[in-house]
């Protein structure tokens, strides 16, 4: 079973800003695959499915962005998976542009306090994910607002895409593998330059 986690903040005032990214993918995936992601459990809405014949498991953790590992650590305990084979994240992240997503089988949390409690409570930084471009921080602006902050008209068009490609992206890794996926979408995003 693959566990499918997004990264964003609970509560009406989050929805589709910069830094809840991670449950709009979650919301596309659930949409194409005929997911109910409504059961509220292990301090995350979750919902059970199948992605091309693989179990998956969907999850919005309700903890806030940065104790997302809370939730990720209850849902791995509760299915006996592991972080390293079955754990999918996807992340906003501000050093990539507005659209553009980068795929890794592991790494480090550059910055990101919800990967950094991801890290902490697994004990590993070898679990896949996604990364979503949203766009580097203006100069003067406080980093919390910006990634709190809404997508511009302009910029919703091209993340639409982007939701799209992660949702794809997912679709790959689980049946063909990370590297596969890597090989399509991160070479894109660099030939996009």
């Amino acid at each position: 079973m693959y566990v499918i986690v997004g990264l964003g903040n609970p509560k009406r005032e989050y929805e589709n800003t910069r830094h809840n990214i991670g449950f709009d993918v979650i919301d596309a995936l659930a949409d194409k695959y005929g997911i109910s992601v409504k059961e509220v459990k292990h301090k995350a809405v979750t919902g059970k499915g199948i992605i091309e014949g693989k179990r998956v498991i969907l999850v919005k953790p309700l903890t806030f962005m940065n104790l997302s590992g809370e939730s990720v650590r209850q849902v791995l305990d509760f299915y006996k998976a592991s972080p390293e084979e079955d754990l999918i994240v996807i992340a906003d992240d501000i050093s990539l542009d507005v659209g553009k997503i980068r795929i890794r089988k592991k790494g480090s949390a550059g910055g990101h306090n919800g990967l950094k409690n991801i890290i902490l409570h697994t004990g590993t930084d070898g679990f896949q994910r996604i990364k979503m471009g949203v766009g580097e921080k203006p100069a003067g602006y406080d980093l919390a607002d910006y990634v709190l902050g809404h997508f511009t008209k302009e910029e919703r068009v091209v993340i639409q895409e982007s939701i799209d490609n992660a949702v794809d992206a997912i679709r790959i890794m689980i049946t063909e593998g990370a590297d596969k996926a890597m090989n399509l979408y991160n070479k894109k995003n660099e030939n996009q330059k």
